[in-house]
């Protein structure tokens, strides 16, 4: 029998080691990243009032491309940063949720940086 490592859960346990370091504040939210097979969502998050304040995903209506690729994650960070400059956002800490910062994740970290998000 083939035994196969469950990557959900080591994902999660490299999330959890991350989370102990990083944390939201009012001044300086968290940008959180959440990556399944089809979509990507991203979240800025104030930690100390326990809020999300933006968030910005490709299930969206309105978004056109899909989350499954890096140009959709891209247009994902561009609608993030967007939203977070509405509401006077402009430094965020980057948590990628325990993922490797390749391929969406990269992507998705530089639209918000495209978009005007400072981290």
């Amino acid at each position: 029998m083939v035994k196969r490592p469950d990557t959900n859960a080591q994902r999660l346990k490299r999330h959890k080691r991350v989370r102990a370091k990083i944390s939201g504040t009012p001044e300086c939210p968290r940008l959180n990243v959440f990556r399944s097979d089809n979509h990507i969502y991203a979240q800025i998050i104030d930690d100390v009032a326990g809020t999300t304040i933006v968030s910005a995903s490709s299930v969206e209506k309105g978004f056109d491309g899909s989350g499954s690729n890096k140009d959709g994650a891209k247009k994902v960070g561009l609608a993030v940063a967007e939203k977070a400059k509405a509401k006077g956002i402009s430094a965020v800490v980057f948590d990628r949720g325990g993922y490797i910062y390749t391929g969406r994740v990269k992507e998705l970290a530089d639209g918000a940086r495209e978009g005007g998000l400072d981290f």
